[in-house]
């Protein structure tokens, strides 16, 4: 039994799911995997199901009916983790866009220096990011310093979707409350943490952009992100 999970959504993820599966098994600590499949057309879920025949006690899948946006599929995910026995809960991509190799470092974030969340940052080391165009970096990088001038979070990276929680600091938000579902639930899991007080670190990583595949960004998403803000900021005053 591992006390380490990493939740990996997916909607068509096909052409990544298997190699970021094995990835993450090939770390030198154990690591479970919780896949959570919106329905993909191209078959992921049972690419999933074929490799848990091989990976048993380790490879987990959550089938949804519908794809219903990143933040959903996420706390779908923390709540089927939270009714097992594990102590540190990750949110990674399937795309390798997020390292697989740095899941320790993250991990040791929690488990050693005793940080309650630990982010994987693009940007607390200048800007981490390769293969994205320069629109997308410079929108990327200008949203994160904008939602930490609203919020005043001390967090570089408030878009980061490279997570790892301790468990009581999911325990000790109300996921039935969380309001964003698509990029900017990831402005609002560090956001409801930092309101209660968690110690969140931030740890460099190098961000690269998917080779396989295609991305799920869209401009709603960021319009989320972006304009969404501003009104949870106005309520957190209200929930003191």
């Amino acid at each position: 039994m591992s006390d380490t999970i990493v939740i990996i959504p997916t909607f068509n993820e096909i052409e990544n799911i298997e190699a970021i599966i094995r990835a993450v098994f090939s770390q030198d600590k154990l690591f479970h995997v919780l896949v959570v499949d919106d329905n993909s057309p191209d078959l992921t879920a049972q690419k999933v199901k074929e490799l848990q025949r091989e990976f048993p006690e380790q490879l987990y899948l959550l089938e949804r009916e519908e794809k219903t946006g990143l933040g959903t599929a996420y706390i779908a995910g923390f709540k089927w983790c939270l009714k097992r026995d594990y102590s540190y809960i990750f949110e990674m991509d399937a795309d390798f866009s997020h390292n697989p190799n740095d899941l320790i470092r993250l991990y040791n974030a929690c488990h050693t220096e005793n940080a309650d969340v630990a982010v994987g940052s693009r940007y607390i080391t200048g800007v981490n990011v390769v293969n994205w165009p320069m629109s997308r970096i410079l929108l990327s990088y200008f949203a994160s310093k904008y939602v930490r001038f609203v919020t005043r979070m001390k967090i570089h990276d408030t878009t980061a979707g490279f997570v790892c929680y301790k468990r009581h600091v999911l325990e000790n938000i109300d996921l039935k409350a969380i309001k964003f579902v698509g990029y900017a639930f990831q402005i609002e899991m560090k956001f409801k943490a930092y309101l209660k007080e968690f110690t969140i670190v931030e740890v460099p990583v190098i961000f690269t952009d998917r080779s396989k595949g295609k991305s799920k960004m869209s401009g709603g998403i960021i319009s989320e992100a972006i304009l969404g803000v501003i009104s949870m900021k106005i309520n957190s005053f209200f929930k003191k």
